[in-house]
């Protein structure tokens, strides 16, 4: 799902000058106390990638972000765009060397972590910067995205606040975060898959939809394909809209089927997953023949965005059967 993308010059409000003299001391005390212990503070590539909940969130995210700039990344079991994006996460963590800690928060088991930070629909990535918290994006970014947000909160972090990151071991053992870097077996679609996401990162939709659709071709249950397939439509579909023009016609026009498939299609890239449900559904309701089979048909497509298991798709299912029936 695209994400809702937050302007990095918002952090310039990170900067206030006694926030970033504290951060920097802070960061100076903690590397001279390794230095006097005659050691380097280096971590292991297994340190890069934590899991965090509301017990320890003060000493591994607050404590932690007057060192390193942490990443934390909402996410639950149910939520399969979660599942695309927290390898991508953890695998950059590494990659990038110490230059954030990943910070991984599961919302079911830390409602209050989620509530505090204002987190309206998962996946959702925040960043913690010299105790300052600033949001990210939310949705399942492309890579290339993602790096490029990265690269600047890296730049905001070492420019305003002298945060340079962790040192990491390089002769750490090679099972250290095996889980996080090892490729995993080669299968018959990976090729087609990777040509997807490529296409993804590009913005070239079109073409991720004609990849998903080719492994669905000879693999018609490949669960993966299903799901970035729908992904992949769903961004086609909005690429080219003006979101006031489309909002404004939904507005007017309640009972136009075709209005409200249009906004609802930007709900749930927006990530607001029950307002474009709910949009829907209603649109169901007051709407009969072709207008309440199109936005029938389109609320089911976006479950498959949003995956079967994510209970907000089970409630829509049981409010668009009363709304049938």
């Amino acid at each position: 799902m695209q994400p809702r993308n937050m302007s990095m010059s918002g952090v310039v409000d990170l900067a206030a000058v006694k926030a970033a003299q504290e951060a920097k001391a802070k960061a100076e005390q903690a590397r001279a106390e390794a230095a006097r212990q005659g050691g380097t503070g280096a971590v292991s590539p297994a340190d890069l990638v934590i899991d965090v909940d509301e017990a320890g969130f003060e000493r591994d995210v607050l404590q932690r972000s007057a060192e390193v700039p942490v990443v934390i990344d909402f996410w639950a079991e149910w939520c399969q765009p979660c599942k695309q994006l927290s390898p991508v996460l953890e695998r950059l963590a590494v990659e990038y060397d110490g230059r954030f800690l990943l910070a991984k928060i599961d919302v079911d088991a830390n409602q209050m972590l989620m509530q505090q930070f204002g987190v309206q629909g998962i996946p959702a990535v925040f960043a913690v910067v010299a105790g300052q918290a600033l949001p990210l994006f939310q949705g399942a970014a492309g890579e290339a995205q993602i790096r490029q947000t990265l690269d600047q909160l890296v730049q905001v972090a070492e420019q305003r606040f002298g945060l340079t990151g962790l040192t990491v071991d390089s002769e750490a053992g090679p099972g250290e975060r095996a889980e996080a870097v090892a490729e995993p077996p080669a299968g018959p679609y990976d090729a087609l898959l990777e040509a997807a996401v490529q296409a993804l990162d590009a913005g070239d939709f079109g073409g991720a939809v004609r990849a998903y659709q080719n492994v669905l071709v000879d693999d018609p249950g490949n669960t993966e394909a299903k799901l970035g397939l729908a992904q992949a439509e769903l961004l086609h579909r909005v690429q080219g809209m003006d979101p006031q023009r489309v909002r404004g016609e939904a507005a007017e026009k309640p009972g136009d089927a075709q209005a409200q498939i249009a906004a609802a299609d930007l709900d749930l890239v927006g990530g607001h997953v029950e307002d474009a449900f709910g949009r829907l559904i209603d649109t169901v309701a007051r709407t009969a023949g072709d207008e309440r089979d199109a936005a029938r048909l389109r609320l089911v497509e976006l479950f498959e965005v949003v995956g079967p298991d994510d209970p907000r798709v089970t409630a829509a299912r049981r409010a668009l059967a009363r709304a049938l029936f």
